[in-house]
């Protein structure tokens, strides 16, 4: 173990390099790589990496990029790739292809505004947009959550009770190119914490069929095993905080993250970096008198409904903080966990930071003081940030 200084793109590439020579006693690792802002350095430090029976090809486009790490995954290695906005809408029908098939691909996802008009700058809609396409999801709060989620994704995704692929969220510039001090496990921890991957449904020199036509039945029958897996995702994934814990002395983030609710009165529920944010505000509230707390969602997919029902028990006012956008309806975490607080609770839903504009502590400050003063909720707000 060493800590070093590191963007979190370069945190994702050596997670990747990590987890790929871990596969060397299994069938090795494979990655489809295309550039797309911004998460091409995550790919261009991946590429320049050894990596004993690894395989970075270079492809022409975002959709061919998850073709290869189907291919790959097919194959029984452990397949790796990252992308973000328009590249993810470009890939789209084969990240559904490879939700479909079972295979335990992990994708690492620089969140960005879908365009046009053109944007660089964070917003979750990209990712959320897949969040129906069997994969699990996860959202990042900081450099070192994403190195440590990225190696908990492969752990998760390949357990055989699970199998399906993963996806690992993280907002742009805002950590994709901000250097932070993490801690940075050494090979022989990954190995032991990652054991080869043995594939049960690869493609061997015995005759299989791949992507036929099902009739309804058939069909039935596949999304309830997928349903069921994802079900058993919560189980899979305490027991790999255990075995993280274990061998690398830390515990990564529960499925949802409480910050001072024990006797909260008003809640902020957010994903990713905001949720930094909002603890900040949450103590300038309470210097003010305020009994405000916050709940951190770190996985979206499945989604944590009984962790967040539970945790807002006895909430009486929830700001649900929104970094996107599903026009007709508001923020899609608010659409997602709006039944989950108490049934008089005043929920309202605050989009903010859409298109990547700063989220500072004075604004969910702001926050605070409006979700306090009103008398019942009404339409989402979208909260224009200077």
């Amino acid at each position: 173990m060493s800590t070093q200084l590191m963007t979190a793109n370069h945190a994702a590439g050596l997670a990747a390099t990590l987890a790929g020579r871990a596969n060397r006693r299994g069938r090795g690792f494979g990655s489809g790589v295309y550039p797309i802002t911004p998460q091409t350095e995550c790919i261009e430090f991946l590429c320049k990496q050894d990596i004993e029976k690894g395989h970075v090809v270079r492809v022409e486009s975002e959709h061919s990029a998850m073709a290869v790490c189907i291919g790959f995954s097919m194959a029984g290695l452990r397949a790796y790739t990252a992308s973000s906005s328009n590249g993810l809408a470009y890939m789209t029908e084969n990240v559904f292809a490879a939700g479909f098939y079972r295979l335990p691909i992990v994708m690492m996802a620089v969140n960005r505004t879908m365009g046009p008009p053109w944007n660089i700058w964070v917003d979750h809609g990209d990712t959320l947009m897949l969040r129906d396409a069997g994969w699990i999801q996860l959202y990042c709060e900081d450099n070192q959550d994403l190195m440590d989620l990225s190696l908990m994704c492969f752990r998760v995704a390949e357990d055989p009770r699970i199998l399906v692929p993963a996806m690992l969220g993280q907002d742009a510039f805002v950590l994709s190119h901000t250097i932070m001090q993490i801690e940075v496990p050494d090979q022989a921890q990954v190995d032991r914490f990652l054991p080869p991957l043995d594939l049960p449904h690869r493609l061997t020199d015995q005759p299989r069929t791949v992507g036929g036509l099902d009739f309804p039945h058939e069909i039935e029958q596949h999304r309830e095993h997928h349903a069921a897996a994802m079900n058993r995702v919560f189980e899979v994934y305490a027991e790999a905080q255990d075995a993280f814990e274990a061998v690398f002395g830390r515990r990564p983030a529960d499925p949802v993250v409480p910050y001072r609710l024990d006797d909260a009165e008003l809640a902020l529920v957010s994903m990713g970096t905001t949720a930094s944010t909002a603890r900040a505000a949450v103590d300038e509230a309470r210097r003010k008198g305020i009994r405000a707390g916050s709940l951190r969602v770190n996985l979206f997919r499945p989604f944590p409904e009984r962790q967040l029902a539970a945790q807002l028990a006895g909430i009486e006012r929830v700001a649900i903080l929104d970094r996107d956008l599903s026009p007709g309806m508001g923020g899609i975490l608010w659409g997602e966990s709006r039944a989950l607080a108490p049934r008089d609770a005043l929920v309202q839903n605050y989009m903010l930071g859409l298109g990547g504009g700063d989220v500072r502590p004075e604004h969910l400050v702001a926050v605070i003081d409006d979700l306090a003063g009103l008398e019942r909720a009404g339409a989402p707000i979208i909260q224009e940030v200077a």
